[in-house]
């Protein structure tokens, strides 16, 4: 039977990826620890105390026990589903949590499929036309797109179309509508969206070209071509079929590395993501939002390439003799 093989190829990756993910979190957690400064003064504030109430507030939290203590403590917390309690915010880290994640999936999501879209056309086209006009101009936005930092784009895209045209919003996301739906406005998610997935545009499009080439010399290919098959069958028949798992592979291992890139876009634009959580919470040093954003990004990237391990065995059945 087809595909009979895919559950237990998929049941390995998971185990594979469950020392990782410890692995992941327990490096996150020892970071953390590494950070300088007190966590105890941003929980009384920046007012004067005396000595004994800050030994009360580590104790409080448990900052007074030893590393691996906290380490223990910690790792018990998170198998009961508990991140703790925000430093800055007083509040509890996983509904902080639940209220921005929403907006950063809005923007990671979307950025993810402008970079696809975009990403795997320029790259066809580069293909078709190699060593043209077309595939020089896709060469060029492929090497801007891989020097120009998202912070800087992000910001020039600002002063562009925000503020020398006035098109689009300086930043921020929709406002609430009062029926208790939430708009999905393009006009806010353009800019952010573009700044984020830019980068991952130029990579997809330049596996998409390679990939497409590598196929077009193959004998297969030129048989057909011999055969008197025409290029566009032969595009739709055998080469897309046959360059989309490399494709679909650097798609997928890059989803967690773009939501770990929305920090910086988040900052810029003023999305009221997790990736401006995680910087609010670096410039005040609240350890436990800290320690969650991390977990969520790191564990984001582990299941992302296991579910990309798992889709490009559907699509290569040479993966089953591995």
């Amino acid at each position: 039977m087809r595909h009979a093989w895919i559950p237990l190829f998929a049941a390995k990756r998971l185990l594979y990826a469950i020392p990782l993910i410890l692995g992941v979190i327990v490096i996150n957690f020892m970071l953390i620890q590494l950070a300088p400064g007190d966590p105890a003064t941003v929980l009384v504030g920046d007012f004067p105390v005396p000595e004994e109430y800050m030994e009360r507030v580590r104790a409080e939290y448990g900052l007074d026990r030893s590393v691996p203590e906290q380490l223990i403590a910690y790792l018990g917390q998170l198998f009961q589903g508990n991140l703790g309690v925000s430093f800055s915010k007083r509040q509890d880290v996983l509904s902080l949590l639940l209220e921005r994640l929403p907006a950063t999936l809005e923007l990671t999501l979307s950025a993810m499929v402008l970079a696809t879209i975009v990403g795997v056309l320029l790259g066809i086209i580069a293909a078709k036309y190699r060593g043209r006009a077309p595939d020089s101009s896709a060469q060029v936005t492929t090497l801007l797109g891989f020097s120009v930092p998202e912070f800087w784009l992000g910001q020039m895209l600002i002063v562009l179309f925000a503020v020398t045209l006035g098109w689009l919003p300086l930043g921020g996301n929709a406002p609430v509508r009062g029926d208790g739906d939430v708009p999905f406005d393009l006009n806010y998610l353009i800019l952010p969206a573009v700044a984020l997935s830019f980068r991952y545009v130029a990579l997809i499009a330049r596996m998409t070209r390679s990939s497409i080439l590598e196929v077009n010399s193959a004998d297969f290919v030129t048989a057909s071509r011999s055969r008197g098959v025409s290029e566009s069958l032969i595009l739709r028949r055998h080469t897309l079929k046959n360059a989309a798992p490399p494709v679909i592979t650097v798609i997928g291992y890059n989803f967690g590395f773009i939501l770990a890139g929305s920090v910086m876009v988040e900052t810029v634009f003023g999305w009221p993501g997790i990736g401006r959580l995680l910087y609010e919470s670096i410039s005040s040093r609240d350890y436990p939002v800290m320690t969650a954003i991390l977990l969520i990004i790191s564990v984001t990237v582990v299941l992302a390439n296991v579910l990309t391990d798992i889709v490009h065995a559907l699509l290569d059945p040479r993966l089953e003799r591995t």
